[in-house]
């Protein structure tokens, strides 16, 4: 990377963090602003980051990005939020996301010729998880019913690991050939293996935090640091283990957060994590970075080439993806819950694409795949369509939501979406790529 990139680079950062405050009361989301920036220092720029002379940055901004990420995500999901949420996250994450994924499947089919049957299924499968940051404005509006901000949380802290399973199975069927592990093999690695591996790791690193804790042996700063290295480790070992370190890390968040909830229920005096919890406060703000800058190099290196490549067929294969694809499955979903139609197409609206469709898009594009140009392409433009259109609609639509909520439970207190009349601190998702 040359010099005036990083120069460049950093330049977005501070300024993007010198005016955050005052941008976030705006449609210009975080995203938004660095991936133009990035645009704008990318070949179709200032050509100060090209894909051609610096190969390796973007994929090692996002997976590490994606890394901690799934880590934290993880780490602060609470089990029980799948009850308290009621039935919101439980239908999107059971009924909805494997719709999505057999839906994008399927519409990919007359779209996008010329690609194999599980490069199709790959193209459904990579935009099926959510972004909460595309939106973020949507999704932490206080006046937004709380069953809504949370469940919609929820789902976005739990698809991208979720689909990582479907990823890694599709990616064998359509990378197979001789010499290479089968489908089963891939599973059982990727799955299973790395599931295990990345569990231990996380149970074995929260007992040894909680050991030390109750001892009074380590200072707060060590115990982010701790937190910090609990998804590279898992992650490492998964890849030794020729498994999938994405599921590693995604598992070790599941189980650290686990652990360390059990060992300490009581919460900050801020209403805030509880004391244990706060140790991967570092390992998440260093992620958020990272998917800021993420941004900044998708919009260079990735989204740039694939403007210069357009098709229609791209394009409306991704205003389908954001809309159709997304939207049928969450009111199949939603059949049945008595939520009114306004909540369930705000539901279907926002969900964004984002960091994980990215990193998976660079997963397969190391297969060499024939169809590589042509899925990456519809990824980066579906990605950009969403940065877009999620980001600027954000505020206005949930403002009228908001509204409309908030006119309704006057007349009708026993309104569905009032099933839970506190605000749900927790369940607000943790804004990806926003400062």
């Amino acid at each position: 990377m040359s010099q005036w990139a990083l120069v460049a680079g950093g330049g977005v950062v501070a300024c993007y963090g010198a005016l955050s405050r005052r941008l976030s009361t705006t449609v210009l989301s975080g995203p938004m602003v660095f991936t133009a920036c990035g645009l704008a220092i990318g070949p179709l720029g200032l050509d100060l980051l090209n894909a051609n002379r610096d190969p390796e940055v973007t994929r090692i901004l996002l997976e590490s990005a994606l890394i901690l990420l799934l880590f934290t995500d993880a780490a602060a999901i609470r089990f029980g939020d799948l009850r308290r949420e009621e039935f919101l996250p439980l239908r999107l994450l059971a009924i909805g996301l494997p719709l999505t994924m057999a839906l994008g499947w399927l519409v990919a089919w007359p779209l996008l010729p010329g690609l194999s049957m599980w490069e199709l299924a790959l193209a459904g499968i990579i935009l099926a998880p959510t972004d909460a940051a595309l939106g973020q404005q949507a999704f932490s509006n206080q006046r937004v019913p709380a069953l809504v901000r949370g469940g919609l949380g929820v789902e976005s802290g739990l698809n991208d690991g979720l689909v990582l399973p479907f990823f890694v199975l599709a990616l064998a069927a359509a990378g197979g050939s001789e010499g290479r592990p089968g489908v089963v093999a891939t599973f059982l690695r990727a799955l299973l293996l790395s599931g295990a591996i990345g569990l231990a790791a996380g149970w074995c690193a929260a007992g040894v935090l909680r050991w030390s804790v109750a001892r009074g042996w380590i200072t707060p700063d060590w115990r982010q640091f701790v937190s910090l290295a609990v998804p590279l480790v898992a992650y490492a070992l998964c890849g030794a283990a020729e498994g999938s370190g994405f599921i590693g890390a995604w598992a070790a968040g599941l189980a650290y957060g686990s652990r360390l909830r059990g060992a300490s229920p009581r919460r900050d005096d801020h209403g805030g994590a509880p004391d244990h919890l706060q140790s991967v406060v570092f390992s998440e703000q260093l992620g958020l970075l990272l998917a800021s800058v993420s941004f900044l190099a998708f919009g260079a290196v990735i989204l740039g080439p694939a403007v210069e490549h357009l098709t229609w067929r791209m394009v409306l294969y991704a205003l389908i993806s954001l809309t159709v694809i997304r939207m049928l499955p969450v009111v199949l979903a939603m059949a049945g819950t008595g939520l009114q139609a306004a909540s369930i197409a705000y539901i279907g609206w926002f969900g964004p694409r984002g960091l994980a469709s990215l990193v998976f898009g660079l997963l397969a594009l190391d297969e060499h795949l024939p169809g590589t140009t042509l899925l990456n392409g519809v990824i980066a433009i579906t990605v950009g369509l969403s940065i877009l259109l999620h980001g600027a609609t954000a505020p206005y639509l949930g403002d009228r939501y908001a509204t409309w909520f908030a006119t309704t439970i006057r007349t009708a207190p026993d309104l569905r979406e009032n099933t839970l009349t506190t605000g749900n601190a927790h369940g607000n998702p943790r804004p990806r790529g926003s400062a």
